[in-house]
């Protein structure tokens, strides 16, 4: 259902049961899937691909142009996944050359004035809260919150089923399963409840604590942590991945809360 006093141009592709309220704007080379609700004022720019039952609150603005001045007009897309919400004056660029593309997982929550720069890629289920602001190039992994008003720096990566404290600066990248806070950000332990809350078992969510604690606690340096944890831990899914989190890394990682400076 399109309300008479939304334009949307005609070569938008919007499906049959989506609903667009007055005075929404959709522009060019937009695709919206089913089921999806665009409430008044919300602005929906060209190259826009927004999946099943979305809903986007009023003011929201997603596709606009990169603000960044290697932009050169390219043709790029904004990707929302199914079952995402975006609260009130979200904004949401999209992508550059760099990569083609902004993109937003399935199932996610986008609370009101968060802004999302180009080329980033947030998982599924996650959580961004209020004011959040988010740099170019930044990599969020699946069943990530933010708390409100925390600040990512561009080309940071945060890894899968971390929580980061409200009003935190994020200059460094946050490993997998972790709770960062404090200033500068630093270690504060394994999200242990919300892990539980996935269906991670006791002694899982202890493995985590244990490479943690070698990596944060035991050891002065990054790369001593490492070999510790390739000789004293058997190789499984949640070991590798924090090990490849943190040799990958091109930021380099948080600190521990005792050796941040």
């Amino acid at each position: 259902m399109i309300q008479p006093l939304a334009y949307v141009h005609p070569t938008a592709k919007i499906a049959d049961n989506v609903v667009i309220d007055p005075f929404v704007t959709i522009h060019a080379d937009v695709v919206i899937e089913e089921g999806t609700h665009v409430m008044s004022g919300a602005v929906i720019f060209k190259g826009s691909r927004i999946g099943k039952n979305c809903r986007i609150f009023p003011g929201a603005s997603i596709g606009a142009i990169p603000q960044d001045l290697k932009f050169d007009g390219e043709e790029t897309l904004t990707l929302i996944g199914d079952n995402t919400t975006i609260r009130e004056y979200v904004t949401i660029n999209k992508g550059t050359k760099a990569l083609g593309y902004t993109k937003v997982g399935q199932n996610c929550l986008l609370m009101a004035y968060v802004h999302l720069a180009h080329d980033c890629v947030v998982g599924d289920n996650c959580v961004l809260a209020n004011s959040v602001q988010v740099a170019g190039h930044v990599s969020i992994g699946d069943w990530t919150i933010l708390g409100g008003a925390a600040l990512v720096h561009q080309f940071v990566k945060i890894g899968k089923h971390a929580m980061i404290s409200g009003g935190s600066l994020v200059r460094k990248d946050v490993p997998p399963y972790t709770k960062a806070a404090r200033e500068p950000l630093s270690y504060e332990g394994v999200n242990s409840i919300g892990l539980r809350r996935r269906g991670f078992t006791n002694e899982k969510i202890s493995e985590i604590q244990d490479i943690y604690r070698t990596l944060f606690v035991k050891s002065s340096n990054t790369s001593k942590a490492i070999k510790l944890i390739e000789t004293e831990f058997s190789p499984t899914p949640e070991r590798d991945e924090i090990m490849s989190f943190i040799n990958e890394s091109d930021r380099g990682v948080m600190k521990g809360y005792n050796t941040a400076k």
